[in-house]
């Protein structure tokens, strides 16, 4: 455990005015970032007396090795300054509220040619507007099958948009008037584009203007005795008020709010927000997170419940903003109202930057009474039922990975749990396209931003390379990088270290930390103790002794530790067993996938390897064009010598060595 007072600023150093801070620990990684009205009294009462602290927060300051800030001149800018690093830095001592992706959502392709509707699970993305979350996917598909008949627009993918539009036939929707067939030409890109505004204008609450003037054009169509175009007005008409019946009424008509609710305990917090637009109910989302448990947080906002509403606040609109549709209509995601269980201390300045957001005044209080009152004590019963919930589903899973990690610790004593584990895996085919992968787990949950694939080179004669070989290969380019930072650490002066860009494994040129710039506890090979053994040379070789290693063996799954004769035996229903062989499958698996990707890659290229004068790149260029051999094999001259450096000679050589026999 680090003493915070290693690192403490000098007296008198630290600046009075507001500013955004951040705590990094021994390799540079930042842990924490907060935000205060006076920098001084803020950092200053982190190292006042850690015993009195927060747990959460002690561990945070005795984790830490380095603190830094920022001064800005507003209040507001901190807001958006502490958001970005939040954003950039993913510190994990702060709470994160990441967007839902258990949850189906409606998305439109605002920026393809043709927009496309359809259902969607994941991470937003740029240039796509989304609506929802809803409960589930059949509702979404209910809806579109409504709105389609008013709204023709395209649901197709884009490899069926493309085959239809080879073919010049509509699929089945065209022919049944669900869809406006953009890829045969019955309407033009701005008509079809004018589908999808209207469509999107409907579903963010612009109803009964739509409405309104469908049922305008059917009196009008009936006075001039159109009939049949009259019957389909009403029937369009009918299926809007249909799509209307299935989102409840809660609020005015006209009301655009977003109502906010938090349910607590000691270690975590739920939160549920219900999207209203035009009075209706138009989604729903909820997270559980782990509260920071930063009690100096708390103490600037006063209460714990305030300090969980201005984190929800500055994240989750600073991440919808950014991710707005191209047009930026931020007003879309920000509404006029944010009704919250609690204001925070600096509601003003949250209030200033969202309406800064937005393009207009955004109003942020507690509802007192009536029909939003009654609305929130609803979303607070939801985030109640989620927490609980949650707590039923995760008790037993994070239970068992608390004590898998102390197992581990345990089993091959340890000094401590083993709270990153790397395991690397080889994939080979006899030898031949000899791969590794290399997956990393922190706290008992895989980090998959932080895998890696390798490729091994292989030894000259035969063209092969062994299992062994290949370990020490990728143990050697794992940690050169580690044992080469700190032989830098040693010959940088002690007044040199409090510059970031000074550190050990910090990028001089961005200040943050380099990829795998610190070890993991814990090193784990796929294989037995020869295995073992050459991942051990290689890191005695470069000089690193604080990183444990052992190997899993597959046949009996025994716990192989350098040095040792005989394994290390975990019992078969051990927790420790379970997750590090949930490592090592891991590992296997995505070696397994980038192998077969490389060979697919290779088998691709052999029956163009015959023709003179066409290299890699040429090659490359070939297959990327057409997306396979039989593509090619099927093509003109003509279309082959559309690729930008394909000629006739090598076009027709091409052809050739495709057809031949």
């Amino acid at each position: 455990m680090a003493d915070p007072a290693t690192y403490r600023p000098a007296p008198g150093t630290i600046p009075v005015e507001p500013g955004v801070y951040k705590f990094r620990d021994v390799h540079g990684r930042v842990i924490y970032v907060g935000k205060a009205k006076s920098l001084r009294s803020r950092l200053n009462s982190y190292f006042a007396d850690v015993y009195s602290l927060h747990p959460r927060t002690k561990q945070m300051v005795t984790t830490a090795s380095a603190v830094e800030w920022t001064v800005v001149s507003t209040e507001v800018e901190a807001l958006q300054l502490e958001y970005n690093w939040i954003k950039e830095f993913d510190p994990r001592f702060n709470v994160r509220y990441r967007d839902d992706k258990t949850y189906p959502v409606l998305a439109v392709t605002l920026d393809e040619e043709y927009p496309r509707l359809f259902v969607y699970r994941g991470a937003r993305k740029k240039g796509v507007r989304y609506f929802g979350p809803y409960a589930h996917a059949w509702a979404i598909r209910e809806t579109l099958d409504l709105l389609l008949r008013v709204f023709p627009a395209r649901t197709c993918s884009n490899g069926v948009f493309k085959r239809h539009s080879q073919i010049g036939r509509p699929c089945l929707l065209g022919y049944i008037d669900k869809c406006s067939a953009p890829c045969v030409g019955r309407v033009s890109v701005d008509e079809h584009r004018q589908i999808v505004e209207d469509f999107c204008d409907f579903l963010s609450g612009k109803t009964d203007k739509m409405v309104r003037a469908l049922e305008r054009r059917m009196h009008e169509a009936a006075e001039d005795l159109d009939f049949e175009n009259a019957a389909r007005l009403r029937d369009d008409v009918a299926a809007l008020r249909r799509a209307l019946e299935k989102q409840a009424v809660v609020l005015g008509t006209g009301t655009d709010a977003d109502v906010i609710a938090f349910a607590t305990d000691e270690l975590e917090a739920a939160v549920q927000i219900f999207h209203v637009r035009d009075g209706r109910v138009r989604g729903q989302r909820g997270w559980v997170v782990d509260k920071s448990g930063d009690a100096l947080d708390v103490a600037e906002s006063k209460t714990e419940m305030a300090a969980l509403v201005e984190q929800f606040l500055t994240q989750f609109y600073g991440e919808q903003a950014a991710l707005a549709d191209q047009n930026g209509d931020v007003a879309i995601v920000v509404p006029r109202e944010v009704l919250v269980p609690e204001l925070p201390a600096d509601a003003e300045e949250i209030g200033q930057w969202l309406s800064t957001m937005r393009g207009s005044a955004v109003s942020l209080r507690i509802p007192q009474r009536g029909d939003k009152k009654a609305l929130a004590e609803t979303v607070q019963r939801n985030a109640a039922e989620a927490l609980a919930q949650h707590k039923l589903r995760r008790a037993g899973d994070l239970t068992s990975r608390s004590q898998a990690l102390q197992d581990i610790q345990d089993a091959l004593e340890l000094d401590s749990a083993p709270l990153r584990i790397e395991c690397v895996d080889i994939s080979h085919v006899q030898g031949t396209d000899v791969v590794a992968s290399l997956v990393v787990f922190e706290d008992g949950l895989a980090r998959k931003s932080d895998y890696r694939h390798y490729a091994i080179k292989e030894a000259a004669g035969d063209g092969r390379s062994d299992d062994v070989g290949s370990i020490a290969e990728v143990t050697r380019r794992r940690f050169a990088r580690l044992a080469r930072d700190r032989e830098q650490a040693v010959e940088i002066e002690p007044d040199e270290v409090d510059e970031p860009a000074s550190r050990p494994g910090i990028d001089p040129t961005t200040g943050r930390p380099r990829r795998f710039a610190y070890p993991p506890n814990l090193y784990v090979v796929d294989g037995g103790a020869p295995q073992v053994a050459a991942a051990a040379e290689v890191l005695d070789e470069l000089g690193i002794t604080d990183v444990a290693v052992i190997g899993l063996a597959k046949r009996l799954e025994e716990v192989w530790v350098p040095g040792e004769a005989d394994p290390v035996i975990m019992p078969r229903n051990s927790e420790a067993l379970f997750l590090l062989q949930r490592v090592r499958d891991e590992a296997h698996r995505f070696a397994i996938t980038f192998h077969r990707s490389k060979r697919s890659r290779r088998m691709t290229a052999s029956a163009l390897d015959s023709v003179p004068g066409l290299g890699e790149t040429r090659r490359t260029a070939l297959v990327t064009h057409f997306g396979s051999v039989a593509r090619i094999k099927d093509a003109t001259i003509d279309e082959i010598t559309s690729v930008p450096g394909i000629g006739v000679s090598t076009a027709k050589a091409v052809l050739a060595a495709l057809n031949s026999p």
